[in-house]
């Protein structure tokens, strides 16, 4: 393998610019060399701001991926195409980075894996709240097994007003849904993480259009139009393991609650406890009374700050690109990947007949 990669990126708009290039950039074993977006100017401009010198732009991803010296493609379109273009880029020879969540659809993840086996090319997905400080830090604790057992968890992803106006996020075709299918996947992928555990049995679901009707409502980004609101705007599911764990899963861009938190988890295990709500927090049992600990992160107790400049992006990014030149799993598998958008469509079915889904039969 080079220790140089050429990398091309497909879908040059926000989530692209915002966190793709700009850590890609800083890595010395990487070439940014093909941009490729519908809207040729984003490309253009993207190019420019980002690429080699001798950068290509395309408008078709399939043009792209006939250069034979790209050797990894980063997918930043919205989800409807996310299997396709993936899928096409690894048969393509190119390994690929996929942004969260990995398909619109449970079936459309599945055959992004096959194709990943079947091409011996390597696959991940952009979830980048693993890579955190304190991401990091209480994988540790739960890998070490100092929490026992975690039979139960909450995933939070809860917005008090904060829906997003810009690009296709209300649009249900395109992405797949609202809130649960954008931010609630970060929240679940962190809990299963978390849980080393990735086999579901059953799942209830319930979804709320409630706020999206709203006219002139207060919101981070401005007021939405209720009329292009077609997603829902919370859902909450309840997701059993085959052992029986349970978690709780909640996600909204519009609630009216001030618990608010989002790509966080609240853990319980038969050792000790811990959640990510107000900070970093430990709890549990010693010398027969109950204690809960404050983990600070970083210099001069300042949580979550380490002193570096390196952010859960840029970690996100070079560990993917390490994994490649070292040829080893990425730290995100399509594997696990896959089991966040089996659940998260399994909430949206049940939502939709108020039944439960039974997986892994």
């Amino acid at each position: 393998m080079k220790k140089k990669l050429n990398v091309g990126i497909i879908g040059c708009g926000g989530i692209a610019l915002g966190k793709h290039l700009p850590s890609l950039t800083k890595l010395e074993t990487v070439n940014i060399v093909a941009f490729c977006d519908t809207i040729p100017e984003r490309a253009k401009e993207a190019a420019s701001s980002f690429g080699t010198e001798s950068a290509k732009v395309f408008e078709d991803y399939k043009a792209l991926l006939k250069d034979r010296s790209i050797d990894v493609v980063h997918v930043c379109t919205p989800n409807i195409s996310h299997s396709e273009i993936s899928i096409a880029s690894l048969e393509a020879g190119k390994h690929v980075m996929c942004e969260k969540p990995m398909a619109k659809t449970a079936e459309e993840g599945r055959q992004m894996v096959e194709a990943a086996k079947r091409t011996g090319k390597k696959l991940t997905i952009g979830y980048q709240n693993r890579f955190r400080t304190d991401s990091q830090y209480l994988h540790k604790v739960t890998s070490s097994g100092d929490l026992g057992e975690i039979y139960y968890a909450k995933a939070h992803a809860i917005r008090r007003r904060a829906v997003p106006t810009w690009g296709v996020f209300l649009d249900e075709e395109k992405q797949g849904g609202g809130p649960l299918i954008d931010i609630g996947t970060h929240a679940l992928d962190l809990t299963l993480w978390m849980m080393n555990n990735y086999k579901p049995k059953v799942i209830m679901g319930s979804t709320f259009h409630k706020l999206g009707k709203k006219e002139n409502a207060a919101n981070a980004w401005g007021p939405w139009d209720p009329n292009k609101f077609n997603v829902e705007d919370s859902a909450m599911g309840f997701i059993k393991m085959e052992d029986g764990a349970t978690i709780m899963l909640e996600a909204s861009w519009a609630l009216n609650s001030l618990d608010v938190d989002e790509a966080k988890c609240s853990l319980s295990g038969t050792e000790g406890g811990a959640d990510m709500k107000d900070g970093l927090r430990l709890n549990g049992e010693k010398y027969s009374e109950l204690f809960t600990k404050k983990i600070e992160l970083g210099a001069e107790g300042v949580a979550f700050y380490d002193g570096a400049e390196e952010s859960d992006a840029d970690k996100e990014a070079r560990l993917w690109i390490e994994a490649i030149l070292q040829d080893k799993e990425p730290v995100v598998k399509p594997e696990e990947a896959l089991v966040v958008t089996e659940i998260l469509e399994a909430i949206y079915t049940s939502a939709e007949t108020g039944e439960p889904v039974f997986l892994n039969k």
